[in-house]
């Protein structure tokens, strides 16, 4: 088993910035791939980005590219969510997850997810 724990989530204007971290723990070892989703009220949870335990391959959302890095030290077990230039509509619950095979976009190809952190962005 894997467990993962975001924090880093706040009240923030828009035009501003937050850093995502989510630490992994358990058999960490078994991580391919880690990311980041999203899910405001009312909406289903989207897909934000993804990096692979190499960090050779990453993947943004086109709603977060050019303003959002992800990021992961390993020897921490550590994932990380750079955001800036914050938009109202970023506002959503953030979650973490992870997989020991795939890597994808897609919510149902996750086997573990963190409880989430709240990120609100004020207009």
């Amino acid at each position: 088993q894997v467990q993962l724990v975001e924090s880093g989530g706040g009240l923030v204007q828009a035009g501003g910035s937050l850093r995502l971290s989510c630490a992994a723990s358990g058999r960490t070892f078994n991580i391919y791939a880690m990311g980041w989703f999203r899910q405001a009220p009312g909406k289903e949870r989207e897909f934000v980005a993804v990096i692979r335990r190499s960090g050779s391959y990453i993947k943004y959302a086109d709603s977060v590219k050019g303003r959002f890095i992800i990021s992961r030290d390993n020897a921490k077990n550590t994932v990380y969510l750079q955001m800036n230039s914050l938009k109202p509509e970023d506002t959503a619950n953030y979650y973490c997850a992870a997989d020991p095979v795939n890597f994808g976009v897609v919510v149902a190809g996750y086997r573990y997810w963190g409880q989430g952190t709240q990120v609100t962005v004020s207009s």
